[in-house]
């Protein structure tokens, strides 16, 4: 059965890949979004969101917008939000207000006119370091570690922890205030929806990539950020010593999550874990990215210094999103970076991660 689903924020990266596959199973779909400059420059309407897309431009937090889009509404889809672990360790009072304050006025507004169901944008930082495994056989899940080498968790004797996949059960572990605001907006939907005959659902995300990220917004995810550094000549910079582990997922898979998160019966009341069930390190995927682009000469420039707000390692267990959502990543992760490569070609990207870099360590951000 064909629903109304709006969209908030879902002009943006994931939202447009969304609302094309929403609108192929036939679905109709409302986009909300601001549109800011960071994220979309100028335009004002991306080029690649579907013409068959309502879009409202304005901004979550103002009331009266937010009410008008809810109009006739069946779904929600909520990924209104400012994204970027480093940038939200200087940028507090906008992070929270846009991320949380905003998340509030929808539910305010949902609280008056309820929907079926709201499947909320959540993401791995709330985990904060993964899941570990000690020399001893037990499992860490407050492992702790220093800003500088070695890098890795280290148990009480000095001995490190190996990472394993970290499972939804996992409790929080808030290191950024990126990572506080995604929980706040995750346990709002979670609890209010119920509370309202609402059914709620949460996607963890992991690091989405592909075709349409927003090349110029150095606070993107890292795979946009190293295709823009390749794009331009520029070898990709990597934070630490590049052995970080992390999951990288292609953004049709997705949206295929968020789908069956609408859909399916048994995702009502959950939160999942989304990522491709493969681990790479940061350093691996640079040089994997570059291959893909012909840039066989820029090897990364690995800086030795933390960043604050970022972890070492955190990659997903998929058991419950395969079990309840029917989830399982199809995208081979070579030809997805192919894909990235072959669109990077034909766009233009303003490389600003230098900026960046020198805005968080006059903020002392970097160590």
């Amino acid at each position: 059965m064909a629903d109304r689903i709006l969209i908030t924020g879902g002009a943006g990266f994931i939202g447009r890949h969304l609302a094309a596959l929403l609108l192929r199973h036939g679905h109709r779909v409302r986009v909300l979004d601001s549109l800011i400059p960071q994220v979309h420059g100028e335009a004002k309407r991306p080029r690649d969101l579907p013409a068959d897309v309502e879009l409202l431009i304005g901004d979550v937090r103002d009331e009266a917008m937010t009410r008008r889009a809810l109009a006739g509404v069946d779904k929600v889809v909520h990924m209104a939000a400012e994204v970027g672990v480093g940038q939200s360790m200087y940028a507090v009072d906008r992070y929270v207000s846009v991320n949380d304050h905003g998340t509030a006025v929808l539910f305010q507004a949902l609280i008056e006119r309820p929907v079926a169901r709201i499947v909320v944008a959540s993401s791995m930082s709330i985990y904060g370091e993964g899941l570990y495994r000690g020399a001893d056989g037990a499992l860490h899940e407050a492992a702790t570690r220093s800003a500088r080498e070695p890098w890795d968790p280290l148990d009480s004797h000095g001995r490190p922890l190996v990472p394993v996949p970290t499972p939804e059960d996992k409790r929080p572990a808030l290191a950024s205030v990126y990572a506080i605001t995604k929980y706040v907006q995750e346990r709002l939907t979670l609890t209010l929806a119920p509370a309202y005959g609402m059914q709620g659902v949460a996607l963890r995300l992991w690091n989405a990539y592909g075709p349409g990220q927003a090349l110029s917004n150095p606070y993107t995810g890292v795979l946009a950020i190293f295709a823009a550094r390749l794009h331009n000549g520029q070898p990709p910079m990597i934070f630490e010593d590049g052995r970080q582990q992390r999951d990288f997922v292609h953004v049709g898979d997705v949206a295929r999550a968020f789908l069956l998160a609408l859909e399916r019966p048994e995702a009502a009341g959950g939160a999942f874990n989304i990522g491709s069930g493969e681990v790479r390190t940061v350093a691996e995927v640079a040089a994997l990215l570059a291959e893909a682009m012909g840039r066989f000469g820029i090897a990364p420039e690995i800086t030795g210094k933390a960043r604050a707000g970022d972890i070492r390692h955190c990659v997903p267990d998929l058991t419950l999103a395969r079990a309840r959502l029917g989830y399982v990543a199809r995208q081979d992760f070579r030809d997805g970076l192919a894909e990235l490569a072959e669109w990077v070609a034909r766009q233009q990207a303003e490389d600003r991660v230098a900026e960046a870099r020198r805005e968080l360590e006059a903020r002392g951000l970097v160590a």
